[in-house]
């Protein structure tokens, strides 16, 4: 999978511009502020998912505009294809020519994975960014996976409500069951694709991150289940999680809120035996959150046989000489957009194209 061009109208500090890209390596470099992650943030949504960043639709819109336009003309799935997002008050994609009733929709076309410094709290924080990272990684790879999410939430989110109202009206203390058994339906959905790919990650992220370490350390990942059903099969899942939901109520309507579900499972990831956020160094904590998003883009290649598009924002400036070659090697046969303040951090590139953004424009 490449991106052939990228056309942006008004997105953030980006009135217009155009970018047609080489297969390898697109060094993209510039002072601070001047629009190099906008331009990496950019081709991110037509993922389909939120702003790496966290930023809300209205946020991506240039001050001066009132909507911003984007497209991406793309090789993927042996075509060429293209994207167009239109941001105004919502999103809206068209694929194609056709117009997608919901970002969801666009899922699992456009392939892509990206590492910035903010990904540094899949490590450093805590299991609410390693579940986000679950979740988007597996929505990629199964658009209904997003649909079992929001189901789960939605269902989740009724519960609580209840939970609180039952304290003023306890006759509704029986409708419980309804949300209940949602939630488990969902939970298990959920608990068993994310064990499913926890485990098609883990050969992937050792492999790397043993590479970026010079087999000096090893890293290990797994999926951990705040309250486990002990099951493993979807239907055995859905009854236990039921039970476990159950068992729950006095200590649930006490608190306001639901203690078991996957909403509260955990990504554990240790380094040489000891967990990587208690006891890994920086430069640890950034080689292992490096590992999963490199691992992320193994098992998208491995499962669609498209080979994603890397976007790693300001990285290479953080790692020594020994872990930039074997980034850069790892890559070789990526399309990568790489961003940085001066392209010389990225000197033992030898294939590729640097372009440089100055005032969200690029010169």
């Amino acid at each position: 999978m490449r991106v052939t061009q990228l056309e942006l109208t008004n997105f953030r500090n980006i009135e217009n511009a155009v970018v047609r890209p080489c297969d390898g390596v697109n060094i993209i470099y510039g002072d601070n502020a001047q629009g190099k992650t906008n331009l990496l943030e950019s081709i991110w949504l037509f993922t389909g998912c939120r702003s790496f960043r966290g930023a809300k639709d209205a946020e991506c819109v240039n001050f001066n505009s009132a909507k911003t336009q984007l497209s991406l003309d793309y090789f993927g799935e042996g075509r060429e294809q293209n994207l167009l997002l239109s941001i105004e008050k919502t999103r809206r994609f068209t694929r194609n020519g056709i117009v997608l009733s919901s970002p969801a929709k666009v899922m699992g076309a456009f392939l892509a994975v990206v590492f910035s410094p903010v990904h540094l709290s899949l490590v450093k924080d805590g299991p609410y960014e390693r579940r986000k990272f679950l979740d988007v990684a597996i929505s990629q790879l199964k658009p209904k996976y997003a649909v079992a999410l929001s189901g789960y939430n939605k269902a989740l989110a009724q519960r609580n409500i209840l939970l609180k109202d039952i304290v003023y009206h306890s006759e509704l203390y029986d409708t419980l069951d309804v949300w209940e058994e949602q939630i488990a339906f969902y939970a298990a959905e959920l608990i068993v694709q994310r064990v499913g790919y926890v485990n098609r990650l883990r050969d992937f992220t050792t492999e790397i991150y043993g590479g970026i370490s010079n087999k000096k350390e090893t890293l290990d990942i797994a999926y951990e289940e705040a309250c486990s059903t002990g099951a493993n099969k979807k239907e055995e899942i859905r009854a236990g999680m039921r039970d476990l939901l159950r068992a729950a109520r006095k200590t649930d309507l006490a608190t306001g809120s639901t203690s078991v579900g996957p909403h509260r499972d955990d990504l554990s990831i240790q380094i040489d035996g000891l967990s990587a956020r208690s006891y890994g160094s920086q430069g640890q904590q950034r080689s292992a959150a490096l590992a999963l998003k490199l691992g992320e883009a193994a098992v998208i290649r491995n499962f669609t046989g498209e080979q994603p598009v890397a976007l790693l924002d300001d990285v290479m400036s953080e790692l020594d000489t020994s872990r930039q070659n074997y980034i850069l090697n790892h890559i070789k046969d990526w399309q990568v957009f790489i961003t940085c303040c001066d392209p010389r951090s990225v000197k033992n590139l030898k294939y590729g194209q640097a372009i440089r953004m100055q005032n969200g424009a690029i010169v």
